[in-house]
């Protein structure tokens, strides 16, 4: 990625921080978009929701905005352990946040606004921002929980409805019914803020970043084994080898990349990899996908059996614990996977961990069976070589000492 490219794409990095004079200095006012017309830019930029899901705004706006009396959310959860974009996001520029919340209230015409996000973002820049605002939609805030389904949408719609943080097991959907039983806009901040740029700037302005398939810049939140871990706004598309070299490039020879979070699926890493686009469509075939953008880069002298039986483990842990596939099929699938990593397990606990995986998959109340038990295969694909050295007694980056177990 080249210096030009990178300064380009200082898009939500380089939004000023500070009040909410600052902001308008840099930016400008809101532009009185109309609200049909906010929401055919939104379609036409390709902007997608960069919480996970990746669903398209447009479509979602369009959706919501067919009903009365709607309400918006903004979602700042990021219960996802290894993203800090949305933390970041929201201390360093809270205002064009809430700039996009405006504007997704005008869009779907809604009456009631909402920012949910971790308390101590909310007792600091976001309130501070919020008293020297008057938009025309007043927001509220939600403190959101400290668990890794807390910004599923419909489990932040429990949360503002004054129950407990989980997803709903049962439709109706939350754009038909959900904040008080009404229509109901949630959406990443990070997509507001894209929002809010886009409004002021145009649709041609946010595709001149990124690709076609991928148009305009999101943020990154790279850990593990590189330089210089951080949050880095990268254009969509960009090469992989790029975004490691931005973050300093590998600490240690690298193995294999964490690609979308613990829902995510690991990338084995080559200098023909680093080639890869960090795009939905090229990492497809590594059940990888942008996600939320995190990236977590493992090294060579660490075991990925070990790494994703570690992951699998807190999924387990962090389960609704709502179905049967939660409550019995995660436990179950994560305490075959941690026997296989620690070499206290045959191959009958492959053949055992591999049934399970299918029997949770498209069972669940919600997708985090689906989502654990893609990272559990993806952690047998990419370590195929890991998982007969372990059967063996042996691992590739240490000894092993077994202690029986299931066999």
């Amino acid at each position: 990625m080249t210096t030009t490219e990178m300064a380009t794409a200082m898009r939500l990095s380089g939004a000023a921080a500070g009040s909410y004079r600052a902001h308008l200095d840099q930016l400008g006012p809101l532009p009185d978009v109309p609200a049909h017309r906010l929401i055919a830019m939104t379609a036409d930029a390709g902007l997608t929701g960069r919480g996970g899901a990746a669903f398209p705004t447009g479509r979602k706006l369009a959706s919501v905005s067919e009903h009365g009396r709607a309400v918006v959310v903004a979602n700042g959860a990021e219960g996802e352990p290894a993203s800090s974009k949305d933390r970041a996001l929201l201390g360093q520029a809270p205002h064009l946040v809430l700039d996009g919340l405006a504007l997704a209230a005008r869009a779907v015409g809604a009456t009631s606004a909402y920012l949910y996000a971790p308390a101590d973002l909310l007792d600091g820049k976001v309130r501070t921002a919020l008293k020297e605002r008057r938009d025309a939609v007043r927001v509220r805030t939600v403190a959101s929980a400290d668990t890794f389904i807390s910004g599923q949408e419909s489990a932040v719609v429990s949360a503002i409805n004054g129950y407990e943080a989980l997803p709903a097991s049962q439709p109706p959907p939350v754009y038909q019914r959900g904040v008080g039983g009404r229509p109901t806009l949630v959406q990443n901040v990070e997509t507001l803020a894209h929002l809010a740029l886009l409004a002021r700037y145009g649709v041609d302005w946010f595709r001149q970043v990124g690709s076609h398939e991928e148009p305009g810049t999101r943020l990154v939140t790279v850990s593990g084994a590189v330089r210089s871990p951080g949050v880095y706004e990268i254009p969509g598309g960009t090469a992989l080898g790029d975004l490691v070299d931005h973050a300093g490039g590998g600490a240690e020879p690298l193995q294999a990349l964490l690609i979308g979070g613990y829902h995510g699926g690991w990338v084995p890493w080559s200098d023909r990899m680093a080639a890869l686009p960090h795009a939905r469509a090229a990492l497809g075939p590594y059940d990888a996908s942008p996600g939320a953008g995190v990236v977590i880069a493992l090294g060579a002298s660490h075991c990925g059996l070990q790494a994703g039986a570690d992951i699998a483990a807190y999924l387990a842990g962090q389960s609704a614990r709502q179905c049967g596939p939660c409550l019995n099929g995660l436990p179950a699938v994560a305490g075959h996977l941690t026997d296989l990593a620690a070499g206290r397990a045959g191959s009958r606990t492959v053949h055992e961990l591999e049934r399970i995986v299918g029997l949770v998959e498209g069972r669940g109340a919600c997708n985090h069976p689906d989502g654990t038990a893609r990272l559990v295969r993806s952690t047998m694909r990419a370590f195929a070589a890991e998982v007969d050295l372990h059967l063996a007694g042996r691992c590739s980056v240490g000894p092993l000492r077994p202690r029986g177990g299931r066999r």
